[in-house]
């Protein structure tokens, strides 16, 4: 057991620390331990706390109010000046306990250790294990826990395995041969429990062996009764078995050998399961996890439950079923399946109650012995699987109150459940494995349409095969359906179907068979037709977000909405599988179901709604990527900003922050630009170039660097500012240059510094003389380079800006230092470091590290040279300046090498091997391979 915390639900909610007591007295503080607990350290999403708090009567300020009662039960859980037990996480809020601090969870524990010792021939260990966990129960489950949801969902679960681990404990009992001490025992038990017929048959079993015959039989009519006025039945097999070996096979003395086993007769074993697909295919992993399931039946003392959940056409039934026949040996007692219709056009969802009495009398219970009253109807299904080993599939549920009532209540059954909700509920309180499908891999959508298809005809057109197996987004409906298709008409082209997904307007057109339910509009339909209006808004306007996914904060911006509206919106569209949360805080649409909202907001919303939707989120982007464009260099002059529209721009509190922002959102920003161009929001074009500039040059991406230039600089043309011009030639140059279009790049450079000295700005001569130096630099022609480098310190003494000093100095120092003037080199980089140092905190003092090192190592002082390196390293990686990391791992080798020290020499290389092929940096690679081949 754990020793410090301690919380108890088996009876009146108990909290202690180091073996004191800590009073909860308020009563939404104890529901809110009582579902944390439970959860055994995982987290419970903020909507089923709510749930849990004030079931159907939540208030409309539920949010807040929760975060302060979860603020007030944290101070009661703060021992000791240590942080509380209770944290948050983007899941929701979790209690940072082990599970063994909870007894519930060390109730559950013992009782499997108890019958996994039993199976290995230890009684007595077993007994002992069940007889600790008994000793953990003080009274009702949650006695004092004032939720209903945990009363009507949890309680009657822990109850119900009370009494089976009392069972399998009375039964250990009976097999040693001690009968008689449990008979008064079970009287009170057969009282109090009379719908139970195994402890029925555990009285009679103990009765008999105790030599009291009459009274066993006595105790078989009394049941017998019992079971007909309440329930309208006879009794279960087991007991009737055992009634017709008490008349026919008495025992001959009081204990009888505990090894006696009775045969029971014969029972109906139903063979439910639809037939599977004959075009299934991959999920190796998820197959696997299924067969661990089985393995988790042996000795668990709980029913196993697998929630397999996805979005539409993903292929849960498929996979249900597939792996249900390829496992149907062993279920001895048989399969149920029943299809609950959780999203079907065509009707309501199946009632649990309707597919209760088909279960019942699948299990052979005629029908006018099925009650009337619900209760006793799943009392009775309960009791028919009670030792029994079953596979149960409940196909399609709509939520886990659709589910519930149709589990077992006693081990030895899995249950598989497939639903495009999530089922939080099932998994939090019922145990449930989660199994997320996702599409399927290419290599997996390929070999389903081999299947379909045949391997030929897929090997004769490769590329229509992969452009088919895109356009249908890798989900298997769709493929399924387009095979369809080709599979009727052999003799046409694969690639004419894929210009049928290509070309036309309504791409889902070429995606249905007239069958509703092999319809990938129709089955994506059943889904939406289920959220609430103000999500249903959410998931149309989604599908314009120009970038892969979507964060809370551009999808606020997108919808108009504010936060806590737009995160309960895709907490729903998360739950129903229409979006994939697939990392923490970002959610994405597959192709098709992007395809389905852009046919949606054609339906639903207008033009001008729309063009606000996307103006708000390109707005967003501008504003927060200005802020993070800001943040990498604080020393650029700022530009104008466009006016925003309803956007949230996320505040960002430094440097990393707005490093970790750009890398999340640096295709939405990109895509935002393009969108820009496409509406003509000039203004915003030029901003989002601007704002990614840095970024892309420390990152590297230098194609994509000329991409935002160039359609800035178009966009120029249209705005009054004169700067955004120069500006704009420039960078197109630098990034020009960067990719080694050294003609193209000049040209620009030339064109910027003439607009410059046109309007007589000395700072973007400034800039630009700068530029003109590297391209020069960067073709090797350093007296070029050094012309520019020269103008540039003049242009910095006129601005009379240290900082720019300092850069002017160690470019013109790095430009002597390659004509190998080295003494004079050292001079300017030595006096550009000192002014860095004393400016504290100039971002170019990496650069002047860079040039030191290069001057240091060509002048044969090589360990100085690796301490310049090191240093330049380190401020370089302080700055997510990726290009310059890789350069310097380059040349740390090259000064290592130069010492002797070979190892130290190769270890660089190889960094910067790796880095320069991460970003495509070919000749670079190419060139610190050969020194590694060396």
């Amino acid at each position: 057991m754990h020793e410090r915390w301690v919380f108890r639900l088996l009876g009146p909610l108990e909290v202690r620390c180091d073996g004191i007591a800590i009073p909860v007295t308020a009563a939404k503080q104890r529901v809110l331990i009582a579902v944390l607990t439970l959860a055994a350290g995982e987290p419970v999403p903020v909507e089923r706390l709510i749930t849990c708090l004030w079931g159907d009567r939540t208030p409309h300020s539920a949010r807040n109010t929760l975060q302060n009662y979860v603020l007030r039960l944290r101070r009661v859980l703060r021992v000791d000046a240590e942080p509380s037990p209770l944290v948050s996480s983007a899941a929701g809020y979790r209690l940072a306990v082990p599970a063994d601090a909870v007894d519930v969870h060390r109730f559950r524990s013992a009782v499997s250790s108890a019958q996994s010792t039993a199976l290995t021939g230890q009684p007595e260990s077993a007994a002992m294990l069940l007889d600790e966990a008994l000793a953990l129960w003080r009274g009702e489950p949650l006695a004092d826990v004032p939720s209903d949801v945990l009363r009507r969902e949890v309680a009657p679960g822990l109850v119900e395995q009370r009494l089976a681990a009392l069972e399998q404990r009375i039964d250990l009992d009976l097999d040693r041969g001690c009968h008689a001490g449990r008979i008064t025992e079970l009287m009170a038990m057969t009282t109090e429990h009379p719908l139970r017929e195994r402890m029925w048959a555990q009285l009679m079993l103990a009765l008999d062996r105790s030599g009291r015959t009459a009274e066993a039989l006595d105790a078989y009519r009394r049941a017998s009764r019992i079971l007909g006025e309440e329930l309208g039945i006879n009794p279960g097999p087991e007991l009737q078995r055992l009634h017709q070996a008490v008349l026919t096979n008495r025992p001959t003395g009081p204990a009888p050998e505990p090894t006696r086993q009775l045969r029971p007769a014969p029972r109906v074993v139903p063979r439910q399961l639809p037939p599977p697909s004959a075009h299934f295919v991959g999920r190796a992993r998820e197959v696997r996890h299924l067969g661990a399931q089985v393995t988790a039946l042996s000795g668990s003392p709980l029913m196993v439950i697998t929630a397999i959940v996805g979005t539409a056409g993903i292929g849960k039934t498929a996979l249900a079923l597939h792996w249900g026949h390829l496992h149907a040996d062993q279920f001895p007692d048989g399969q149920l399946y029943v299809n609950l219709r959780g999203f079907d056009p065509a009707g309501d969802p199946l009632s649990p109650m309707t597919a209760l009495f088909r279960f019942l009398t699948a299990l052979g219970v005629p029908e006018q012995s099925v009650p009337a009253d619900p209760d006793e109807q799943i009392a009775l299904y309960r009791t028919q699987l009670a030792r029994r080993r079953m596979l149960i599939v409940l196909d399609n549920a709509r939520d886990t109150n659709q589910v519930r009532p149709l589990l077992p209540g006693a081990p030895g059954c899995l249950v598989l459940v497939t639903s495009r909700d999530q089922l939080t509920s099932l998994v939090a309180l019922d145990g449930a494995v989660p199994l997320t499908l996702d599409l399927l891999s290419q290599d997996e959508a390929r070999d389903l349409l081999i299947r379909r298809l045949g391997r030929d005809r897929v090997a004769r057109e490769q590329t229509a095969v992969d452009e088919l197996i895109h356009r249908c987004a890798r989900l298997p409906l769709a493929l399924n359906i387009a095979a369809a298709h080709a599979a009727l008409q052999p003799n046409r082209p694969l690639a004419a179907f894929v210009t049928d997904l290509r070309d036309t307007g309504h791409p889902l057109d070429a995606l249905t068979t007239g069958d509703a339910t092999a319809d990938v509009r129709a089955v994506f339909s059943w889904s939406y037709r289920t959220l609430t209006p103000t999500t249903a808004r959410v998931f149309r306007l989604i599908g314009l977000h120009p970038g892969p996914d979507v964060s809370l904060l551009t999808t606020a911006s997108l919808v108009g909405h504010d936060l806590d509206t737009t995160r309960h919106a895709l907490a729903e569209l998360t739950r129903a599988h229409l979006i994939t949360e697939h990392s923490p805080g970002r959610h994405v649409l597959h192709d098709l179901l992007r395809v389905y909202t852009a046919e949606l907001v054609r339906l639903h919303d207008t033009d001008a709604e729309q063009q606000a939707a996307l103006r708000r989120v390109v707005d967003l982007y501008a504003q927060t990527g200005y802020s993070a464009g800001r943040l990498l260099t604080p020393h650029r002059t700022p530009i104008r900003l466009e006016p925003a529209s309803g956007a949230q721009p996320q505040p960002l509190a430094d440097a990393s922050a707005a490093l970790v922002w750009l890398d999340a959102e640096y295709a939405g920003l990109m895509a935002a630009q393009q969108v820009a161009v496409t509406h003509a929001w000039h203004g915003l074009v030029w901003q989002i170039a601007w704002s990614l500039n840095t970024y892309q040059v420390r990152r590297g991406h230098r194609h994509d660097h000329v991409v935002v230039w160039q359609a800035a600089l178009d966009a120029t043309a249209h705005l009054t500012d004169p700067r955004a011009a120069m500006f704009a030639h420039r960078r197109l140059g630098s990034a020009l240059a960067d990719l080694g279009r050294h003609g193209e790049a000049i040209a620009y450079l030339h064109r910027a510094l003439a607009l410059a000295e046109e309007h007589h700005d000395i700072d973007q001569q400034f800039e630009t003389h700068r530029v003109l130096g590297w391209a020069w630099r960067s073709q090797d022609n350093y007296p070029r380079a050094l012309e520019h480098g020269t103008r540039l310190v003049d242009l910095s003494r006129t601005l009379g800006e240290p900082a720019r000093e300092a850069a002017a100095l160690n470019q013109r120092g790095y430009y002597l230092a390659q004509l190998g003037d080295f003494d004079a080199a050292r001079t300017h980089c030595e006096a550009a470091l000192a002014i860095q140092r004393s400016l504290d905190g100039v971002a170019g003092d990496a650069a002047t590290l860079d040039s030191l090192g290069y001057i240091a190592h060509h002048s044969g002082r090589h360990r100085q040279a690796v301490e310049y390196y090191q240093e330049a390293l380190s401020r370089y990686r302080d700055r997510g300046h990726d290009v310059l990391v890789s350069e310097i791992h380059e040349k740390l080798g090259d000064a290592h090498a130069a010492l002797g020290e070979h190892e130290q020499a190769r270890a660089q290389w190889r960094k910067a091997l790796e880095l320069f092929r991460q970003q495509g940096r070919d000749q670079d690679a190419d060139r610190v391979q050969r020194q590694l081949d060396h």
